[in-house]
């Protein structure tokens, strides 16, 4: 049913949380995973004019692969076939467009849970996801959620 499984993390409390969802996963369907990081460009903007674009990047992406390589480890302990990639852009669509270009099988992927004026101001990448992609997505919230 499942031969690739996509598991976006930003290192978050619910990525960690929806890593052991991502890795059981994979491993009962013997699926391959593919762990991604997205270096977000409004996250970036949002930090440049203090320190400088290039080393915002330089850093968000140090953090991808400290990021990715922990789950990488974790899946590939649970002997799992692992791709890890680090991709720019605009978190949601990034998702939905490296799923296609994977032939991904589902997503599984944390949400913060954001209610209230946080969610209308900055929104919830995984509804963006959902709303974006024909695949099923497994959604995890962090445990105090």
């Amino acid at each position: 049913m499942y031969e690739t499984v996509l598991f976006p993390t930003d290192g978050s409390e619910a990525a960690s949380e929806a890593a052991s969802h991502a890795i059981d996963l994979a491993d009962k369907h013997d699926a391959a995973m593919h762990i991604l990081y997205v270096v977000d460009h409004e996250r970036v903007s949002q930090m440049a004019p203090k320190l400088g674009s290039d080393h915002i990047k330089g850093t968000l992406q140090e953090e991808g692969e400290r990021i990715t390589d922990a789950v990488a480890d974790a899946a590939s302990s649970a002997g799992l076939d692992t791709v890890v990639s680090i991709r720019e852009g605009a978190p949601g669509e990034t998702i939905t467009e490296y799923a296609d270009d994977i032939d991904a099988d589902t997503i599984v992927m944390g949400t913060n849970g954001r209610t209230g004026m946080d969610r209308l101001l900055m929104g919830s990448v995984a509804e963006r996801v959902i709303q974006n992609t024909e695949l099923p997505v497994m959604t995890v919230k962090r445990a105090d959620d």
